[in-house]
């Protein structure tokens, strides 16, 4: 039984520990806002979702209010994410083949399928909340949000078919959307390998790289590819934005796990330090298993250890009190640096002008900028 002053330890250590928490948020404060750099391209690749989902009539018509909702197009200041995907492939497209509106659809396309895989995301983890309003689930139900998770999938591939509108010849297309298929697909294998991690206690880092690779970089790697591919037929050109992609992927992905480890809800738009509770194999966690001291990582793992029941505050702060003693959150805020330096070399090795390859890096440097 612990007496009064240990009592008071552990509370002055749960409010140290918060304050660490909150301290994060500068390391990924982007010095450049997006929406007002990126403005034009943002506003034409919104326009071009709308018009994609278009204006239904009939009995279905609030499915598609549904998908405005989950977009946050159901008004002028709806919540919605940074659209980093869909940019980077009109960016990918300009540095290759001059004015973007051809590429367009692809955007849609990209951004569509990506929240296709959010909706479903939001379910599987049990989520209320994403950029500080309810998940569509939450509001909707759970059968009615698959159902609109499934229809953006449908409406991102037939956001595909219009670029044949544009001039892009069949062949192309075709290449296009079997990179698509490829890339769903891969994003189907890493939600298996997360959802599944959460109850093994023994998930290495090679492990959660893998995850990753395909949950995270897989995307982020086809929709800057996607520009490339609308742009031309050379093959190396394509490997090398894949490249780029990927290596952004899993940058993005180190700092969205650090994010939902030790950032508040306010800071995050997500529930706090809810990868913890839900025990998810994220890089801090999977890294602190094999680095920690022996009592740490067994400890660790004994929180880690597959439960029915969230975890609750005290084991949340007494994990995080772990991973910060053992390195684990330096050592995730470091590997997203490198990860992202990797894809800033291979934006300044690019054969392209000055300025869609300066665009590029402030795009990424937006995304991730410790």
């Amino acid at each position: 039984m612990l007496g009064h002053g240990a009592d008071q330890n552990l509370l002055i250590a749960s409010i140290m520990m918060r304050r660490m928490v909150t301290s994060l948020e500068p390391l990924y404060a982007s010095p450049v806002d997006i929406r007002t750099e990126f403005s034009r391209e943002l506003t034409d690749i919104e326009n071009e979702m709308r018009s994609v989902i278009g204006e239904r009539d009939g009995q279905a018509r609030e499915l598609y209010e549904q998908l405005s909702y989950h977009l946050g197009l159901d008004n002028a200041d709806g919540p919605r994410g940074k659209r980093i995907r869909p940019l980077l492939g009109l960016l990918a497209y300009r540095s290759l083949g001059g004015d973007y509106d051809l590429a367009l659809p692809g955007a849609a396309a990209v951004e569509l399928g990506h929240n296709f895989s959010l909706v479903h995301d939001d379910i599987e983890d049990g989520d209320r909340e994403r950029r500080h309003r309810p998940t569509l689930w939450a509001i909707w139900g759970i059968p009615l949000a698959i159902n609109a998770g499934d229809a953006l999938f449908a409406l991102s591939r037939l956001a595909l078919y219009r670029l044949l509108d544009g001039g892009v010849s069949e062949g192309r297309l075709l290449a296009l959307m079997r990179r698509y298929d490829e890339t769903c697909l891969a994003l189907c294998e890493g939600q298996f390998l997360d959802i599944t991690f959460e109850q093994q206690t023994d998930v290495g880092v090679a492990a959660y790289m893998e995850m990753i690779s395909k949950k995270t970089a897989a995307l982020i790697g086809a929709a800057i590819e996607a520009g490339a591919i609308l742009a031309t037929d050379d093959p190396e050109i394509h490997a090398t934005y894949r490249e780029l992609g990927n290596e952004l992927g899993l940058a993005f992905q180190m700092a969205d796990d650090v994010k939902g480890t030790f950032w508040s809800s306010e800071q995050s738009g997500k529930p706090e330090a809810g990868d913890l509770r839900r025990r998810k194999k994220t890089l801090p966690i999977v890294w602190a298993m094999e680095h920690a001291a022996e009592a740490d990582a067994a400890r660790l793992r004994s929180l880690y250890a597959p439960a029915e029941e969230p975890m609750s505050d005290a084991q949340v702060d007494e994990t995080l009190e772990i991973l910060v003693r053992c390195g684990a959150r330096d050592h995730a805020q470091s590997e997203a640096r490198r990860y992202r330096d990797r894809a800033l070399s291979i934006i300044d090795g690019l054969s392209v002008d000055s300025e869609p390859q300066r665009q590029l890096r402030t795009l990424v440097e937006a995304v991730i900028n410790p």
